[in-house]
């Protein structure tokens, strides 16, 4: 069963100036959300949770370098995308 994205107002307006800054990654950030909503499992997202000031949340990579923070409901089938960007941004 496919889950469903959930997109907040503050995480467009992030993501729409994550990828206006990083005009390249628009299909790589396009991929991974396309594979978050068909298996959020899959091996090319490294989705691990995260611990600390960040518990109850996971990410998902875009690339080795770019990151999205994420709340996962898996009762619900859905994913709540919460941040966009470098490890830094994501985790600071």
């Amino acid at each position: 069963m496919p889950y469903a994205l959930v997109f907040t107002q503050d995480y467009t307006r992030r993501a729409l100036r994550f990828l206006k800054r990083h005009p390249e990654l628009k299909n790589q950030y396009a991929k991974t959300l396309t594979l978050l909503e068909i298996n959020p499992h899959h091996p090319s997202l490294r989705l691990h949770a995260l611990s600390g000031r960040l518990s109850g949340l996971h990410s998902v990579s875009i690339n080795l370098s770019y990151r999205i923070t994420l709340e996962l409901l898996i009762q619900d089938q859905q994913i709540i995308p919460v941040n966009v960007g470098d490890h830094d941004a994501v985790y600071g």
